[in-house]
Order: structure tokens, then sequence, then C-alpha cells
């Protein structure tokens, strides 16, 4: 059959075939070889010849069509119908292939275009809605568990801290150092809940270095927990108690 092509810039070889197929509306999985070989090379023979590149592409896909246009030309018996695979079969997987990536490239297409259509408005919000923070509940981070409990586990950890003084070690001369502001602690605080979603609260006070520590550890802890990233939990009484994080990691 001859046709008149109005002579157009395909993407490659993949491209025209799947045309000429979609233009003879003829069954991907049962292409008229012969057919559609005659139709191809009537494309190639009509390129232009000054872009070698791209010419070479579509001549490897003609020596391709004509090496399976020879194959189902060929006679053959009977056993080697049945054992033969297909000659067109890796074809046509690639035409599958080509068109389910050219659909997906078209629906981008559409979604760019029709995203060049909207037009968003800059956020406007008023500056005291930014700065609105959800008040706390303090009764519910603290629980069941009273400040009495959190008052004696601090005295403890006070306590052991006097008894860690060396009665005449402490008489001597010695170099002070710059204790932990409540920032910086509440910064480690921080980063440490990050990492840790529970740990003692003891364990934290007793890990502190001097009373001043105890002390500041202890108020950042309490601020920490007003601002609602940590929270406590003590499940019975006389039990440790254990700080919970509401930080993400």
């Amino acid at each position: 059959m001859d046709m008149t092509f109005k002579l157009q810039v395909f993407e490659g070889p993949l491209d025209l075939l799947l045309y000429l197929i979609e233009k003879n509306k003829v069954n991907i999985y049962d292409i008229p070889i012969v057919e559609i070989t005659a139709q191809y090379m009537e494309y190639v023979a009509q390129m232009k010849k000054d872009n070698l590149d791209t010419l070479s592409e579509f001549l490897v896909m003609a020596a391709t069509l004509l090496d399976i246009k020879s194959k189902m030309l060929l006679p053959k018996k009977e056993e080697e119908e049945q054992e033969q695979e297909d000659p067109r079969a890796e074809l046509v997987q690639q035409l599958l292939e080509y068109k389910m990536y050219k659909c997906m490239a078209n629906e981008l297409k559409d979604r760019q275009l029709d995203a060049g259509k909207v037009w968003y408005k800059k956020k406007d919000i008023p500056d005291e809605v930014l700065a609105y923070e959800e008040p706390v509940n303090l009764e519910e981070l603290v629980g069941d568990i009273r400040l009495s409990d959190l008052n004696r586990i601090f005295q403890s950890i006070m306590k052991r801290q006097e008894e860690k003084i060396d009665k005449v070690r402490s008489k001597f001369g010695k170099i002070e150092k710059e204790e932990v502001s409540l920032e910086e602690k509440m910064d480690f605080l921080t980063d440490y809940a990050a990492s840790h979603k529970h740990f003692s609260f003891r364990g934290m006070l007793t890990a502190s270095s001097s009373k001043v520590e105890v002390i500041v550890t202890f108020l950042a802890i309490l601020e920490l927990m007003k601002t609602g990233k940590l929270t406590i939990v003590q499940e019975h009484i006389f039990d440790d108690i254990r700080i919970e994080s509401r930080i993400a990691a």
C-alpha cells in the first residue's frame, strides 16, 4: 500500500514505528512487519542526509526490521514453528516500553502547562498569628506526679553532692571554671532528648558535677516541660521519675 508522508520530526526510530502502527490501526502484538517495514523505509528515504547521527539510528532500526522480515518470510518446518520464538517479540517489548514512557512524559508536560496557568497568593499571615503559641497544659505534662516528689528527688541529689565534697581538699585553693548557663543546659537537654526518647530524671541530675549545675539542670528540665518538649511520668509512688521526649529525632 502506497502512503504519502507529511515529513515530520520524530524523536527516534521507535517513535516513527509507533506512529506507523497507530496510523495503520494494527495490533502492536501482531505487527504486519512487511507492510510496516515498507512504510518505514519510505520515510527514511525522505530524511535529510545532513544529520548523520540521527539518520544512523533510523538505519539501524531499518536493518532490524529487514532482519525480522527475512526471518518471517523464510519457510519453516512444523517443529521449528512450535519451538522458535516470534522474531517480533523483542521489538514489541521495546515499543511497549517506549509507549509507556511517552505517555508519562506527555502527562508531565500537561501538568507543567496547567501549573503555568496557576497563580499562588503570597502568604500574608499577620505577625500576631505567626507568633501565637498554643498554651501548654501543665497539669497534663506533670500528670500524677506531685511537686513534692520532684522536690524530694532534688533534695536527695543535692545531699549526695554535699557528700562528694572532700572536707580537707575543699579548703584548698582551686581554679574556678565558668558554670554552665540555663540556655546552654536547655540546648544540651534538647539535643539529648532528640536522640533519647526517655531517660531518668534522677540520673540526669546525678550526672551534674556541682550544686550549681544540679540547680541549672533542674530548672532547664522544668523550662522544657513548660514548653511542651518534655513530659515526666512516674508509674508507682517512690519510683524513679522518667522523662519522656516530645522532640522529633
